[in-house]
């Protein structure tokens, strides 16, 4: 269930980040006013009328979730002072991947949602980039108050991760050439635990660790700073982690529990440009999802070919 609340925040700042920059107009609007004849006064109010915009979006959503959760998750759990717990030895720490990743993805988005309400670089990276780490750690509050869980510092800590790689990269080359990304497969174990893996493919795609599949990915070009005029700028090498037999938090006594790691070909999205601003900011949008291609998987000190993993 917490994988379900990251995976949701993520979505509708997905959603936020694509209706910003949805047409032509929107795109260029900031460019054409500060680049315009207008006064100092009505480009002051136009920055501020977005700054506003944003932040009054930000606080109504965070305020809405912690109510939301609490509410509809938290309240059928009897309650607790607030106190800490280590989890970091379940589910092969896919959990903690999870977080980085949720948290890394929405810092990217903040940056940008950020930049466009006209913040200053600076600014819009650290305040944008620590995004991911801030709305995730509503979960954190809620989960120590209650005696079901507790606050986790290894979560905190996959938090802050994802953001800082988000934050480092932008201070560093003002873009992404690492990027966490997420796949997912249908697998056999959430029929065995439906009630934790979930009960029908949109859940166990939320919850099943078993299908999930957390890579880091490298633009091959950018990374390497390749001058090779044809070669793709697109093109990428994804690092995978994942794991099977996880049928709950802890089961080190199945003898089909392993972990799985992959390296595989990908399309950093971003660097595709048509000249339809909308098809490009839809392909920003599935940015943060891993694409399909042949893959190497190496488990059980064995080496597998997928000639197609997702």
């Amino acid at each position: 269930m917490k994988l379900f609340f990251r995976l949701f925040l993520l979505f509708v700042c997905i959603q936020i980040n694509a209706q910003n920059l949805r047409s032509d107009t929107v795109i260029n609007l900031k460019e054409q006013v500060f680049n315009s004849e207008l006064s100092f006064e009505e480009k002051f109010i136009f920055r501020n009328n977005r700054r506003s915009a944003l932040l009054i979006s930000l606080a109504s959503f965070y305020t809405a979730t912690l109510i939301s959760l609490d509410q509809t998750w938290y309240a059928d759990y009897p309650r607790s002072r607030f106190h800490f717990i280590n989890d970091n030895g379940e589910w092969l720490q896919m959990d903690k991947l999870g977080h980085m990743a949720s948290s890394y993805n929405i810092g990217v988005i903040g940056i940008n949602s950020f930049k466009w309400a006209g913040f200053n670089t600076n600014q819009a990276i650290w305040y944008g980039g620590m995004t991911g780490s801030f709305f995730l750690t509503i979960i954190e509050i809620l989960d120590g108050t209650s005696k079901q869980w507790g606050a986790s510092p290894g979560d905190l800590i996959a938090n802050t991760a994802g953001s800082f790689l988000a934050i480092g990269q932008a201070l560093k080359w003002g873009e992404q050439r690492l990027q966490l990304k997420y796949s997912y497969h249908h697998t056999k174990w959430a029929n065995i635990n439906p009630e934790q893996l979930g009960n029908n493919d949109i859940e166990r795609m939320l919850k099943d660790y078993n299908g999930q599949t957390y890579w880091l990915t490298f633009n091959i070009k950018s990374i390497s700073n390749i001058n090779i005029n044809n070669f793709p700028a697109w093109l990428s090498l994804g690092f995978g982690y994942s794991g099977e037999g996880m049928i709950k938090p802890y089961n080190y006594d199945s003898n089909d529990l392993y972990r799985q790691y992959f390296l595989s070909l990908d399309i950093d999205l971003n660097k595709i440009k048509t000249k339809n601003k909308t098809l490009n900011s839809i392909l920003n949008l599935f940015g943060q999802l891993k694409i399909p291609a042949p893959t190497l998987e190496f488990s059980n000190r064995n080496i597998t070919f997928h000639p197609i993993f997702y």
